[in-house]
């Protein structure tokens, strides 16, 4: 249960603040990867690895920091995983050669295990009672805040100090952050999380097991919702350059798209309380797969707000989703079953690359892209097996 002395607001308050500088952090590396594979002589393939260690390593913990939250609370593992990433971008910034800096990636990406499981497990046990899925939506909604100002961030930076003074200094104001912020933890520390007896997501529920059954459902969903996002990301410049689009218009792209995904988190957390996460998937979801394929027929001019729609889509989803795993398991034990969750969705971001680009290698780019609208447009079906778990009625 909820400390009495701590309100909803200030654990949202917290929770939204620990993700915005999570993914500052793992997108930092992004606009300073020209400078590093210039200043280190590398390798596409080995600024590739970069960020993908980096990226990568931070789904490897996920699992072990929910069973590890039971013990200590989500505060302490929350402050401690960016503490730890943060030491690791500093690690990176010292880094003088290739595999250095992979080292370092990985330690440093290996912090980021605890954010997403956790901040929103603290999340939905803080709003247990009314307002989850506007609040889950609202700390995710946050992480974009953290992307959309590293390259503003990282781009000024790194005129001043290099790509690797940038690394630095912004990593050692994280680890100033997290050690004053841990000076707070009366003010925003929920303790461990205790079971909530008599509630229809404790430990005792004679239902549990049906409910554990949707999780997997649940968690299926969200890889092939993850590997919507990862092939749309890698593969959409690629089409926008089919429009004749160069470097600075499919960036432009690009940042529209990004932008219409944090509107989408935003607006589809709250969505999921109106008219229910069925409801939101069909809505996002179908979106999706229409507008990814009308993507390689529509004009330049009207290829603008297409892309803000299908960004909405492509990341609306997501909020919904990680409100519903609250509904799903059991209290005490929602820290490791959204570590279970984020960690199986990794199966999707991970894999999509690889079969889309094979799909593509073989048959060309516009099947590849017919062939992930198709697979977008499983869930659907799909998510209708959620509906006898959640009592709910799509639009």
């Amino acid at each position: 249960m909820t400390n009495s002395k701590i309100t909803p607001r200030r654990i949202l308050i917290f929770g939204s603040i620990m993700h915005i500088w999570s993914d500052l952090v793992f997108a930092l590396p992004i606009p300073l990867l020209p400078a590093i594979k210039e200043n280190l002589d590398l390798t596409y393939a080995e600024v590739g690895l970069i960020k993908s260690a980096h990226s990568g390593a931070s789904g490897i913990l996920q699992v072990p920091a929910g069973f590890l939250a039971e013990r200590f609370g989500e505060f302490w593992m929350l402050v401690s995983g960016n503490l730890w990433a943060s030491a690791g971008l500093v690690g990176m910034g010292f880094s003088s050669e290739f595999w250095l800096l992979f080292i370092f990636a990985v330690i440093g990406g290996l912090g980021g295990g605890a954010q997403h499981p956790l901040g929103s497990s603290m999340v939905s046990r803080a709003y247990n009672d009314s307002g989850r899925s506007a609040a889950v939506g609202t700390v995710n909604f946050s992480g974009d805040l953290g992307k959309m100002l590293a390259p503003a961030l990282g781009g000024f930076m790194l005129v001043i100090f290099g790509w690797g003074g940038t690394m630095f200094y912004i990593g050692g104001v994280g680890i100033i952050l997290m050690l004053v912020t841990s000076l707070f933890n009366t003010t925003f520390n929920m303790g461990k999380p205790v079971a909530n007896i008599g509630s229809a997501s404790s430990g005792g529920d004679s239902n549990e097991n049906p409910k554990i059954r949707a999780f997997v459902s649940l968690s299926v969903i969200g890889a092939l919702d993850n590997a919507t996002r990862t092939g749309v990301l890698v593969f959409l410049p690629f089409i926008l350059e089919g429009h004749g689009m160069g470097t600075a218009q499919i960036s432009a792209a690009l940042f529209v798209l990004f932008s219409g995904g944090a509107a989408g988190k935003y607006v589809c957390g709250w969505l999921d309380g109106k008219i229910g996460t069925v409801s939101v998937i069909w809505i996002t979801k179908g979106l999706t797969a229409m507008f990814l394929v009308l993507a390689l027929y529509t004009s330049f001019i009207y290829i603008w707000p297409l892309i803000l729609i299908l960004g909405i889509g492509l990341n609306g989803t997501s909020s919904a989703l990680y409100a519903t795993v609250a509904k799903f398991v059991p209290t005490n034990r929602r820290a490791r079953y959204y570590g279970f969750f984020y960690t199986t969705n990794e199966v999707g971001t991970i894999g999509a690359p690889l079969v889309y680009g094979f799909v593509a290698d073989t048959l060309g780019l516009i099947r590849a892209t017919y062939v992930m609208g198709l697979a977008t447009f499983t869930i659907l079906p799909l998510s209708l097996k959620l509906r006898k778990y959640l009592s709910e009625e799509i639009l």
